[in-house]
């Protein structure tokens, strides 16, 4: 068993073309001994967003605080709050933006731990 408090994990900055003030956490992963899955925090500083991509895996996130928007494909934006949850599925495109210009965005992200 593991238990930890985020303001315990290190945090690092997202890097990448196309990602805007975005920093991650992992509390839980592979090096904790998670035998499927990895659990992610991102933060969204104000403005900030990650790239806009797809990958094989689904993922399932919970929005912790703030507020933004899932740009999904065509452009199709959906918007996001505290509480909200999402799930994104195998090959589909997506995009995860910051609309405040005060507050941050902090999302959980569930992935396989192959892929944390």
């Amino acid at each position: 068993m593991r238990i930890t408090n985020l303001d315990n994990v290190r945090r690092t900055k997202v890097a990448g073309d196309d990602v805007f003030a975005t920093f991650k956490q992992t509390p839980i992963g592979s090096a904790d001994g998670a035998p499927n899955f990895s659990m992610r925090v991102f933060t969204l500083e104000p403005g900030g967003h990650t790239p806009y991509h797809s990958h094989p895996w689904e993922h399932e996130n919970y929005v912790i605080s703030g507020e933004g928007v899932i740009t999904t494909a065509g452009g199709k934006e959906r918007p996001i709050y505290s509480g909200d949850f999402a799930l994104i599925l195998p090959e589909e495109e997506h995009q995860f933006r910051n609309t405040s210009t005060t507050e941050n965005l902090k999302f959980i992200c569930l992935v396989p731990k192959e892929h944390e």
